[in-house]
Protein backbone atom coordinates (compact mmCIF):
# COMPACT_ATOMS: atom_id res chain seq x y z
CA UNK A 1 0.00 0.00 0.00
CA UNK A 2 1.18 3.34 -0.89
CA UNK A 3 2.50 5.66 2.60
CA UNK A 4 0.39 7.91 3.65
CA UNK A 5 1.86 11.46 3.29
CA UNK A 6 -0.08 13.27 6.51
CA UNK A 7 -1.07 11.41 10.09
CA UNK A 8 -3.45 13.38 10.78
CA UNK A 9 -5.61 13.05 14.73
CA UNK A 10 -3.20 11.09 16.14
CA UNK A 11 -2.71 10.41 19.89
CA UNK A 12 0.79 10.24 20.69
CA UNK A 13 1.92 9.63 24.69
CA UNK A 14 2.98 12.43 26.62
CA UNK A 15 6.57 11.70 26.70
CA UNK A 16 7.10 11.99 23.07
CA UNK A 17 6.00 15.24 22.78
CA UNK A 18 7.89 18.80 24.12
CA UNK A 19 7.47 20.10 27.17
CA UNK A 20 5.21 22.71 25.93
CA UNK A 21 2.73 20.77 23.60
CA UNK A 22 -0.65 21.96 24.21
CA UNK A 23 -3.41 20.28 26.37
CA UNK A 24 -6.79 20.38 26.55
CA UNK A 25 -8.25 18.71 29.91
CA UNK A 26 -4.79 17.52 31.17
CA UNK A 27 -4.27 14.99 27.95
CA UNK A 28 -1.99 16.00 24.90
CA UNK A 29 -3.68 17.36 21.87
CA UNK A 30 -3.97 15.33 19.32
CA UNK A 31 -1.11 15.63 16.71
CA UNK A 32 -0.42 15.77 13.08
CA UNK A 33 2.84 14.02 11.73
CA UNK A 34 4.01 14.52 8.41
CA UNK A 35 5.65 11.84 6.24
CA UNK A 36 7.96 12.49 3.18
CA UNK A 37 10.43 9.98 1.56
CA UNK A 38 9.81 7.35 4.40
CA UNK A 39 10.98 9.81 7.36
CA UNK A 40 9.11 12.23 9.76
CA UNK A 41 8.96 15.59 8.36
CA UNK A 42 7.18 17.29 11.43
CA UNK A 43 4.75 16.53 13.69
CA UNK A 44 2.62 19.76 14.74
CA UNK A 45 -0.42 19.85 16.79
CA UNK A 46 -3.84 18.58 14.81
CA UNK A 47 -5.27 21.64 12.80
CA UNK A 48 -8.87 20.56 13.20
CA UNK A 49 -9.05 20.83 9.18
CA UNK A 50 -9.86 18.19 6.68
CA UNK A 51 -6.96 15.60 6.09
CA UNK A 52 -5.67 15.71 2.43
CA UNK A 53 -6.40 12.93 0.26
CA UNK A 54 -2.97 11.49 0.42
CA UNK A 55 -3.26 11.71 4.44
CA UNK A 56 -5.22 9.42 6.71
CA UNK A 57 -7.52 10.70 9.66
CA UNK A 58 -6.80 8.77 12.95
CA UNK A 59 -9.64 10.07 14.93
CA UNK A 60 -7.49 9.88 17.96
CA UNK A 61 -5.71 6.34 17.63
CA UNK A 62 -2.72 5.57 19.81
CA UNK A 63 0.14 5.52 18.26
CA UNK A 64 3.96 4.69 19.19
CA UNK A 65 7.60 4.41 17.71
CA UNK A 66 8.47 0.53 16.89
CA UNK A 67 9.67 -1.01 19.70
CA UNK A 68 12.77 -2.23 21.28
CA UNK A 69 13.07 -5.77 22.98
CA UNK A 70 15.96 -5.37 24.53
CA UNK A 71 16.47 -8.89 26.17
CA UNK A 72 15.36 -12.20 24.25
CA UNK A 73 16.20 -15.43 24.16
CA UNK A 74 16.29 -16.62 20.35
CA UNK A 75 18.29 -19.88 20.66
CA UNK A 76 16.05 -21.04 23.43
CA UNK A 77 12.30 -19.54 21.98
CA UNK A 78 9.68 -22.94 21.38
CA UNK A 79 11.28 -25.79 23.21
CA UNK A 80 9.06 -26.30 25.83
CA UNK A 81 7.07 -28.05 23.80
CA UNK A 82 9.56 -31.15 23.64
CA UNK A 83 10.31 -31.03 26.96
CA UNK A 84 9.06 -33.38 30.05
CA UNK A 85 8.10 -31.96 33.68
CA UNK A 86 10.31 -28.70 34.46
CA UNK A 87 11.37 -28.00 37.78
CA UNK A 88 10.31 -24.93 39.60
CA UNK A 89 12.29 -21.92 39.43
CA UNK A 90 15.16 -20.46 37.44
CA UNK A 91 18.26 -23.49 38.43
CA UNK A 92 15.44 -25.76 37.28
CA UNK A 93 14.35 -24.01 33.94
CA UNK A 94 17.78 -24.13 34.03
CA UNK A 95 18.88 -28.13 33.98
CA UNK A 96 16.06 -28.66 31.34
CA UNK A 97 17.54 -26.66 29.08
CA UNK A 98 20.90 -28.00 29.44
CA UNK A 99 19.33 -31.06 28.56
CA UNK A 100 17.53 -29.96 25.54
CA UNK A 101 20.64 -28.48 24.24
CA UNK A 102 22.02 -31.80 23.49
CA UNK A 103 19.64 -32.49 20.84
CA UNK A 104 20.21 -28.74 18.86
CA UNK A 105 21.34 -28.40 15.14
CA UNK A 106 21.61 -25.18 13.08
CA UNK A 107 18.97 -26.19 11.44
CA UNK A 108 16.84 -26.21 14.57
CA UNK A 109 17.96 -23.00 15.92
CA UNK A 110 17.44 -20.77 13.37
CA UNK A 111 14.12 -22.19 12.58
CA UNK A 112 13.07 -21.33 16.12
CA UNK A 113 15.16 -17.76 15.91
CA UNK A 114 13.76 -17.02 12.64
CA UNK A 115 10.22 -17.82 13.79
CA UNK A 116 10.90 -15.10 16.85
CA UNK A 117 11.98 -12.63 14.43
CA UNK A 118 8.76 -13.20 12.30
CA UNK A 119 6.77 -12.22 15.55
CA UNK A 120 8.77 -9.41 16.58
CA UNK A 121 8.73 -7.72 12.82
CA UNK A 122 4.49 -8.92 12.97
CA UNK A 123 4.11 -6.95 16.53
CA UNK A 124 6.08 -3.80 15.34
CA UNK A 125 9.70 -4.15 17.21
CA UNK A 126 12.69 -2.46 14.89
CA UNK A 127 15.75 -3.28 17.53
CA UNK A 128 15.68 -6.71 19.80
CA UNK A 129 18.84 -8.12 21.15
CA UNK A 130 19.39 -11.75 21.73
CA UNK A 131 21.34 -13.65 24.74
CA UNK A 132 23.24 -16.58 23.31
CA UNK A 133 24.21 -19.29 25.96
CA UNK A 134 27.86 -19.78 26.12
CA UNK A 135 28.94 -22.59 27.98
CA UNK A 136 32.27 -23.19 27.42
CA UNK A 137 35.78 -21.61 26.99
CA UNK A 138 37.06 -22.89 24.21
CA UNK A 139 34.32 -23.53 22.31
CA UNK A 140 31.78 -20.92 20.03
CA UNK A 141 28.13 -22.01 20.46
CA UNK A 142 26.39 -23.50 17.53
CA UNK A 143 23.61 -21.07 18.13
CA UNK A 144 26.45 -17.45 17.96
CA UNK A 145 27.47 -17.66 14.06
CA UNK A 146 23.30 -18.50 13.02
CA UNK A 147 22.16 -15.46 14.76
CA UNK A 148 25.21 -13.36 13.05
CA UNK A 149 23.72 -14.65 10.11
CA UNK A 150 20.30 -13.78 10.88
CA UNK A 151 21.54 -10.45 11.80
CA UNK A 152 23.00 -10.02 8.24
CA UNK A 153 19.77 -11.59 6.87
CA UNK A 154 17.20 -9.29 8.56
CA UNK A 155 19.09 -6.00 8.04
CA UNK A 156 17.44 -3.16 7.09
CA UNK A 157 14.09 -4.43 8.25
CA UNK A 158 14.89 -5.18 11.78
CA UNK A 159 18.31 -4.58 13.91
CA UNK A 160 18.77 -7.71 15.92
CA UNK A 161 21.88 -7.31 18.35
CA UNK A 162 23.68 -10.58 20.19
CA UNK A 163 25.25 -11.12 23.58
CA UNK A 164 27.43 -13.98 24.84
CA UNK A 165 25.91 -15.35 27.89
CA UNK A 166 28.82 -16.99 29.69
CA UNK A 167 28.65 -17.96 33.27
CA UNK A 168 30.83 -15.71 35.45
CA UNK A 169 33.56 -18.73 36.29
CA UNK A 170 34.49 -18.80 32.72
CA UNK A 171 36.15 -15.05 33.61
CA UNK A 172 38.08 -16.11 36.54
CA UNK A 173 41.13 -16.29 34.52
CA UNK A 174 42.09 -13.13 33.11
CA UNK A 175 43.69 -14.36 29.97
CA UNK A 176 40.90 -16.59 29.84
CA UNK A 177 38.77 -13.24 30.17
CA UNK A 178 39.81 -11.21 27.65
CA UNK A 179 40.10 -14.46 24.83
CA UNK A 180 36.41 -14.87 25.27
CA UNK A 181 35.75 -10.59 24.74
CA UNK A 182 38.18 -10.96 21.38
CA UNK A 183 35.85 -13.32 20.54
CA UNK A 184 32.72 -11.38 20.79
CA UNK A 185 34.34 -8.50 19.34
CA UNK A 186 35.32 -10.33 16.14
CA UNK A 187 31.68 -11.29 15.18
CA UNK A 188 31.17 -7.41 14.61
CA UNK A 189 29.60 -4.64 15.67
CA UNK A 190 26.14 -5.78 16.82
CA UNK A 191 27.88 -8.21 19.35
CA UNK A 192 27.99 -7.50 22.84
CA UNK A 193 29.47 -9.23 26.23
CA UNK A 194 27.70 -10.70 28.49
CA UNK A 195 27.61 -11.98 31.89
CA UNK A 196 25.16 -14.19 34.59
CA UNK A 197 26.45 -12.87 37.20
CA UNK A 198 24.34 -14.75 40.74
CA UNK A 199 25.24 -15.76 43.76
CA UNK A 200 25.56 -19.43 43.08
CA UNK A 201 28.79 -18.58 40.76
CA UNK A 202 29.77 -15.30 42.72
CA UNK A 203 33.08 -14.16 42.18
CA UNK A 204 34.18 -10.39 42.31
CA UNK A 205 37.71 -10.98 40.34
CA UNK A 206 35.64 -12.88 37.58
CA UNK A 207 33.25 -9.88 37.32
CA UNK A 208 36.00 -7.48 37.18
CA UNK A 209 38.08 -9.68 34.41
CA UNK A 210 35.14 -9.75 32.06
CA UNK A 211 34.01 -6.03 33.19
CA UNK A 212 38.14 -5.31 32.24
CA UNK A 213 38.26 -7.30 29.07
CA UNK A 214 34.94 -5.70 27.70
CA UNK A 215 36.48 -2.58 28.21
CA UNK A 216 39.88 -3.11 26.22
CA UNK A 217 38.34 -4.51 23.39
CA UNK A 218 35.72 -1.58 23.21
CA UNK A 219 32.93 -3.72 24.08
CA UNK A 220 28.81 -2.84 25.26
CA UNK A 221 27.83 -5.05 28.45
CA UNK A 222 25.10 -6.54 28.79
CA UNK A 223 24.69 -8.79 32.20
CA UNK A 224 22.37 -11.15 33.76
CA UNK A 225 22.19 -9.84 37.31
CA UNK A 226 21.37 -10.96 40.66
CA UNK A 227 18.23 -12.90 38.88
CA UNK A 228 17.03 -14.40 42.71
CA UNK A 229 15.22 -13.23 45.72
CA UNK A 230 18.60 -13.22 47.59
CA UNK A 231 19.13 -10.50 49.67
CA UNK A 232 22.48 -10.93 50.37
CA UNK A 233 23.25 -10.77 46.55
CA UNK A 234 25.82 -8.34 45.38
CA UNK A 235 25.86 -8.53 41.59
CA UNK A 236 24.63 -5.12 40.76
CA UNK A 237 26.38 -3.02 43.45
CA UNK A 238 29.75 -4.38 42.46
CA UNK A 239 28.92 -3.97 38.68
CA UNK A 240 28.50 -0.56 39.16
CA UNK A 241 31.47 0.59 41.63
CA UNK A 242 33.79 -1.47 39.38
CA UNK A 243 32.84 0.70 36.62
CA UNK A 244 33.16 3.67 38.46
CA UNK A 245 36.66 2.07 38.91
CA UNK A 246 38.02 1.14 36.06
CA UNK A 247 36.63 4.34 34.45
CA UNK A 248 34.37 2.27 31.92
CA UNK A 249 32.65 4.54 28.85
CA UNK A 250 30.75 2.59 27.31
CA UNK A 251 27.28 1.38 27.79
CA UNK A 252 26.35 -1.72 30.10
CA UNK A 253 22.99 -3.10 30.37
CA UNK A 254 21.79 -5.21 33.74
CA UNK A 255 18.40 -7.33 33.56
CA UNK A 256 16.92 -8.70 35.87
CA UNK A 257 18.01 -7.41 39.19
CA UNK A 258 15.09 -9.21 41.65
CA UNK A 259 17.42 -9.21 44.35
CA UNK A 260 16.79 -5.43 44.67
CA UNK A 261 12.90 -6.27 45.51
CA UNK A 262 14.25 -8.34 48.70
CA UNK A 263 16.74 -5.99 50.09
CA UNK A 264 16.13 -3.71 53.03
CA UNK A 265 15.71 -0.13 51.32
CA UNK A 266 18.67 1.69 52.29
CA UNK A 267 21.21 -0.92 50.76
CA UNK A 268 18.73 -1.03 47.65
CA UNK A 269 18.35 2.47 47.16
CA UNK A 270 22.28 3.10 48.01
CA UNK A 271 22.58 0.26 44.81
CA UNK A 272 20.08 2.72 42.92
CA UNK A 273 21.91 5.81 43.69
CA UNK A 274 25.25 4.05 42.38
CA UNK A 275 23.70 2.56 39.40
CA UNK A 276 22.31 6.37 38.55
CA UNK A 277 25.88 7.51 38.77
CA UNK A 278 26.96 4.54 35.88
CA UNK A 279 26.43 3.81 32.53
CA UNK A 280 23.59 0.99 33.32
CA UNK A 281 20.43 0.91 31.74
CA UNK A 282 18.07 -1.42 33.52
CA UNK A 283 15.43 -3.76 31.87
CA UNK A 284 13.34 -5.69 34.01
CA UNK A 285 11.36 -8.76 32.28
CA UNK A 286 8.05 -9.06 34.51
CA UNK A 287 6.72 -12.34 33.02
CA UNK A 288 10.21 -14.33 33.25
CA UNK A 289 10.29 -13.44 37.17
CA UNK A 290 6.90 -13.59 37.94
CA UNK A 291 7.37 -17.10 36.68
CA UNK A 292 10.80 -18.09 38.06
CA UNK A 293 10.87 -16.42 41.18
CA UNK A 294 9.57 -17.59 44.46
CA UNK A 295 8.47 -20.98 42.32
CA UNK A 296 7.90 -24.01 44.55
CA UNK A 297 5.78 -26.71 43.39
CA UNK A 298 2.20 -26.59 44.87
CA UNK A 299 2.15 -23.41 46.98
CA UNK A 300 1.08 -20.07 45.54
CA UNK A 301 4.40 -17.53 45.37
CA UNK A 302 4.43 -14.53 47.60
CA UNK A 303 7.10 -12.49 46.17
CA UNK A 304 6.48 -10.87 42.94
CA UNK A 305 10.35 -10.84 41.71
CA UNK A 306 10.40 -7.88 39.59
CA UNK A 307 12.67 -5.33 40.33
CA UNK A 308 12.65 -1.75 41.50
CA UNK A 309 11.37 -0.18 38.64
CA UNK A 310 9.50 3.17 40.22
CA UNK A 311 12.32 3.25 42.25
CA UNK A 312 14.87 3.35 39.35
CA UNK A 313 12.97 6.13 37.36
CA UNK A 314 12.30 8.46 39.83
CA UNK A 315 16.58 8.61 40.01
CA UNK A 316 16.59 8.83 35.91
CA UNK A 317 17.87 5.54 35.33
CA UNK A 318 17.06 4.11 32.32
CA UNK A 319 14.68 1.46 32.00
CA UNK A 320 13.50 -1.30 29.40
CA UNK A 321 11.16 -3.66 29.74
CA UNK A 322 11.17 -6.43 27.32
CA UNK A 323 10.62 -10.09 26.52
CA UNK A 324 13.13 -12.53 27.48
CA UNK A 325 11.63 -15.92 27.27
CA UNK A 326 9.27 -17.34 25.06
CA UNK A 327 7.65 -20.56 25.03
CA UNK A 328 11.08 -22.40 26.57
CA UNK A 329 11.49 -23.69 30.36
CA UNK A 330 12.24 -20.28 31.92
CA UNK A 331 8.75 -19.25 30.24
CA UNK A 332 5.71 -21.03 28.92
CA UNK A 333 3.78 -17.54 27.91
CA UNK A 334 4.87 -15.03 25.27
CA UNK A 335 5.16 -13.70 21.67
CA UNK A 336 7.62 -11.62 21.20
CA UNK A 337 5.49 -8.52 21.47
CA UNK A 338 6.92 -5.58 24.46
CA UNK A 339 3.76 -4.51 24.61
CA UNK A 340 2.81 -7.51 26.69
CA UNK A 341 5.75 -7.35 28.73
CA UNK A 342 4.51 -3.97 29.95
CA UNK A 343 1.21 -5.39 30.28
CA UNK A 344 2.22 -7.62 33.04
CA UNK A 345 4.55 -4.67 34.22
CA UNK A 346 1.19 -2.38 34.50
CA UNK A 347 -0.82 -4.69 36.73
CA UNK A 348 2.47 -6.34 39.10
CA UNK A 349 4.40 -2.82 39.56
CA UNK A 350 1.12 -0.82 39.63
CA UNK A 351 2.21 1.59 37.17
CA UNK A 352 0.15 4.72 36.39
CA UNK A 353 -0.31 5.64 33.24
CA UNK A 354 1.59 3.30 30.66
CA UNK A 355 0.42 4.86 27.74
CA UNK A 356 1.35 8.50 28.78
CA UNK A 357 4.23 7.39 31.01
CA UNK A 358 5.79 4.14 30.85
CA UNK A 359 5.18 3.35 27.45
CA UNK A 360 8.65 4.53 26.65
CA UNK A 361 10.24 1.64 28.24
CA UNK A 362 9.29 -0.24 24.97
CA UNK A 363 10.47 2.90 22.79
CA UNK A 364 13.54 4.34 23.44
CA UNK A 365 16.63 2.62 21.62
CA UNK A 366 19.04 5.34 22.26
CA UNK A 367 18.83 3.96 25.81
CA UNK A 368 21.29 0.89 24.97
CA UNK A 369 23.56 3.08 22.61
CA UNK A 370 26.85 4.38 23.45
CA UNK A 371 25.99 8.06 23.35
CA UNK A 372 24.06 10.07 25.64
CA UNK A 373 20.47 9.17 25.70
CA UNK A 374 18.23 11.90 24.01
CA UNK A 375 17.45 14.55 26.27
CA UNK A 376 14.05 15.21 24.37
CA UNK A 377 12.99 12.36 22.18
CA UNK A 378 11.39 13.26 19.05
CA UNK A 379 9.66 11.26 16.00
CA UNK A 380 11.63 14.14 13.88
CA UNK A 381 13.95 13.03 11.58
CA UNK A 382 13.20 9.57 12.21
CA UNK A 383 12.27 6.78 10.11
CA UNK A 384 8.26 6.61 9.50
CA UNK A 385 8.23 3.56 11.94
CA UNK A 386 5.25 3.30 13.87
CA UNK A 387 2.48 1.08 15.76
CA UNK A 388 -0.84 2.16 15.22
CA UNK A 389 -3.16 0.61 17.94
CA UNK A 390 -6.73 0.50 16.41
CA UNK A 391 -8.95 -1.03 19.13
CA UNK A 392 -7.06 1.06 22.40
CA UNK A 393 -8.19 3.75 24.42
CA UNK A 394 -5.18 5.33 26.61
CA UNK A 395 -7.42 4.90 29.92
CA UNK A 396 -7.02 1.04 29.25
CA UNK A 397 -3.99 0.33 27.52
CA UNK A 398 -2.05 -2.02 27.05
CA UNK A 399 -5.85 -3.78 27.07
CA UNK A 400 -6.97 -4.59 23.39
CA UNK A 401 -3.69 -3.72 21.78
CA UNK A 402 -3.61 -7.08 19.67
CA UNK A 403 -5.63 -5.03 16.59
CA UNK A 404 -3.07 -2.84 15.40
CA UNK A 405 -1.40 -1.26 12.10
CA UNK A 406 2.33 -1.41 11.57
CA UNK A 407 4.20 1.29 9.64
CA UNK A 408 7.84 1.14 8.26
CA UNK A 409 9.39 4.15 6.86
CA UNK A 410 5.38 4.87 6.48
CA UNK A 411 4.31 1.77 4.40
CA UNK A 412 1.64 -1.09 6.13
CA UNK A 413 3.88 -3.90 6.68
CA UNK A 414 0.96 -5.61 9.08
CA UNK A 415 -2.88 -4.86 10.04
CA UNK A 416 -5.71 -3.18 8.11
CA UNK A 417 -5.42 0.53 7.52
CA UNK A 418 -9.07 0.67 5.67
CA UNK A 419 -10.19 2.62 8.55
CA UNK A 420 -8.18 5.01 7.68
CA UNK A 421 -7.77 5.40 4.13
CA UNK A 422 -9.90 7.69 2.66
CA UNK A 423 -12.63 6.20 0.44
Amino acid sequence: MNAPALLDNVRLPRWLLPVNWPQGDGVPVLARIAIEAGRVQSVRPAMGIDVPATGWDLAGTLALPGFVDAHTHLDKAFTLPRMRQVQPGLLGAIDAMLSDRVHWTPADVRERAARGLQWAWECGTTHLRTHVDWWEPDTVPMAWPVMAELAQEWAGKLRLEQVSLIKLPLFEDAAQAMRLAKQVKATGPHALLGGFVHSTNWSESALRNLLVSAQACDLDIDLHVDEELNASAVGLQTTARILREIGYEGRVVCGHICALAAQPEAQAFATLDAVARAPITVVSLPATNLLLQDAVTGRTPRLRGITLVKEARERGIPLLFASDNVQDPFCRVGSFDPVEALGTAALVAQLDEPFDEWSQALCRGDWLRREAPDAEPTLVGQGADLVLFTQADRHGWPSRTAGRVVLREGRVTHGDPAPFVPQ
